[in-house]
């Protein structure tokens, strides 16, 4: 969609300077890059010198190779040095003042962070401050949780003659790949806790949404001790894989798709002694069932199926509609999709230009193939095309022969099966390679209660009566198959980027007069009973 006559930019939110990314982090300090870069650009349309719409410049990033990735291994290697580096053996109250220091310049960064984010994704305003608010909050909410988790291993415990101190301790060296669509805080859902529990980081923005890490670079340069947060630019197989490769990453961090995952994890030479954090692929279901409040549930599958134009790991993928509702809900739900305004992110419109350049062919693929084997568009404007958006379309029937029954679309189309017995919807949730979360839709407890028994074994969260969603933060994050590795949560993340470590002892008075000689003294950080306030 390009900026036209009677769609003005206000002042605030105009790019004015291409900004030049000409910096990364390691060893503790700004380096300067002088090698190649590559143009990024927006989504949004504006004229060029010569009047014609393009796709708008926003600045450079960056093109690493092998050697500065390898570089930046290196210094998180240092940092960790065996577990002897000053940051894994840090007492944890050090570690934190560090982190909140780094929160209290990232507070500083809201304006141009929120304007980057709405010109290099096109997520609208309202959700694009949302994105940086709630990032300020989970490190907060992080170094809190922390702290608690601290204040637990403050003590000593005794079974069976012997003494333990039990605390958590860091994995070691961690890669940390985030996805375009929360380029800020899905990413910094993995990379705080990962470097809050003592791991040294190295860190590759997403394709989309990387120059506004930019203002945030000197930040992780003068907040942590050097090594510990290395941000490197460039393409995944020319900086993430030779890192892989050597074995030496103790913990791949990762959301976007399994078959980056796989791939990544098929370099590690040592699988057995790399820890997985993924955050990847779901097809959420709603089930819609005959008690349902229509003007409820049409209004959740709005936001559930075309929040950010779809482009959530958390979106509505597939609607199960049972037959007795099925004409109503889509006659309501079809008015209100062809009802929804296709705008600038400033406008704060629920559909905004589409980052991905091929994502509308993409998504007219999916169209097609379903139209080909029988579905119909239900919408008057479904599949509308321009040249970076295409305009959501209801399929229906969808079957399982279509792609769009199979493929994660993570896109504005919207599939959409009938169902007369709840067993269709059950057993297809159960074959489906993923299981992160489902929404169902009604008011009938001797219907909804039996029905949430059988469906929170096979997805880890069930909606009730609302979209499918990740927050609150402190709320476990995960999915079963193919779905994820491992559980996010402001929580989970701490002990997912960390283990359990202790030191053990027998009850005699030699080693009690050890243990108080420690304690009294200060002489160690593990072994330690100070409680943070």
């Amino acid at each position: 969609m390009p900026i036209s006559d009677n769609v003005l930019i206000p002042e605030v939110y105009q790019i004015n300077n291409l900004l030049h990314l000409s910096h990364y982090v390691v060893d503790g300090q700004l380096k300067h890059w002088e090698g190649p870069s590559s143009e990024v650009r927006s989504t949004i349309l504006t004229p060029n010198e010569r009047g014609e719409m393009e796709n708008t410049l926003l600045g450079y990033v960056p093109q690493m190779t092998e050697k500065e990735a390898l570089h930046a291994l290196e210094s998180a290697a240092n940092a960790y040095d065996k577990g002897r580096g000053a940051w894994p053996t840090m007492k944890v109250g050090e570690r934190i003042r560090c982190m909140e220091k780094f929160v209290l310049q990232m507070a500083t960064k809201r304006d141009e962070i929120v304007k980057l984010l709405m010109w290099e994704i096109g997520k609208n305003l309202n959700d694009s401050e949302k994105e940086f608010d709630r990032t300020i909050e989970y490190i907060n909410d992080t170094i809190d949780a922390y702290k608690n988790l601290d204040r637990e291993s403050a003590k000593f415990d005794k079974v069976g003659g012997v003494r333990a101190h039990i605390r958590r301790g860091p994995l070691g060296i961690v890669l940390c790949l985030g996805p375009y669509n929360y380029p800020l805080n899905e990413t910094f859902c993995l990379l705080i806790p990962a470097i809050i529990m003592g791991n040294t980081t190295i860190f590759k923005p997403a394709k989309f949404g990387v120059l506004l890490i930019a203002p945030l670079l000197e930040a992780f340069a003068n907040s942590f001790p050097k090594g510990v947060v290395n941000v490197i630019f460039g393409r995944g197989r020319e900086v993430a894989a030779p890192i892989m490769k050597l074995g030496k990453i103790d913990a791949l961090a990762l959301i976007g798709h399994s078959s980056s995952a796989v791939a990544l994890q098929d370099l590690h030479p040592n699988k057995n002694r790399l820890r997985l954090v993924l955050g990847l692929e779901a097809k959420n279901p709603a089930i819609i069932l005959p008690s349902a409040d229509m003007s409820l549930t049409v209004s959740e599958c709005i936001s559930g199926t075309l929040s950010f134009n779809g482009q959530r790991c958390t979106a509505l993928k597939i609607l199960y509609i049972h037959e007795d509702v099925k004409d109503v809900f889509l006659k309501q739900f079809c008015e209100k999709v062809d009802s929804l305004r296709l705008g600038m992110p400033w406008e704060n419109t629920l559909l905004t230009p589409l980052p991905e350049p091929h994502k509308p062919d993409y998504i007219q693929s999916l169209i097609d193939d379903a139209l080909a084997k029988g579905a119909q568009i239900l919408n008057r404007r479904g599949g509308e095309r321009s040249s970076n958006f295409i305009f959501p379309a209801v399929l229906y029937p969808v079957t399982e022969d279509m792609k769009v029954y199979h493929e994660e679309q993570f896109g504005p189309v919207i599939p959409v099966k009938s169902f007369s017995d709840l067993n269709t919807p059950i057993n297809e949730i159960s074959e489906s390679n993923y299981g992160q979360q489902v929404s169902v839709f009604g008011t009938n407890t001797e219907e909804l209660a039996p029905l949430i028994d059988i469906l929170v074994n096979l997805v880890c969260r069930v909606n009730l009566n609302s979209a499918c969603q990740r927050g609150p933060d402190v709320y476990p994050f995960t999915g079963r198959k193919d779905s994820a590795v491992s559980t996010l949560s402001v929580n989970d993340a701490l002990r997912a980027f960390s283990i359990r470590t202790f030191l053990a002892c027998k009850d005699n008075e030699i080693n009690k007069n050890i243990l108080r000689t420690m304690l009294q003294e200060r002489q160690s950080n593990f072994v330690s009973t100070d409680y943070l306030l």
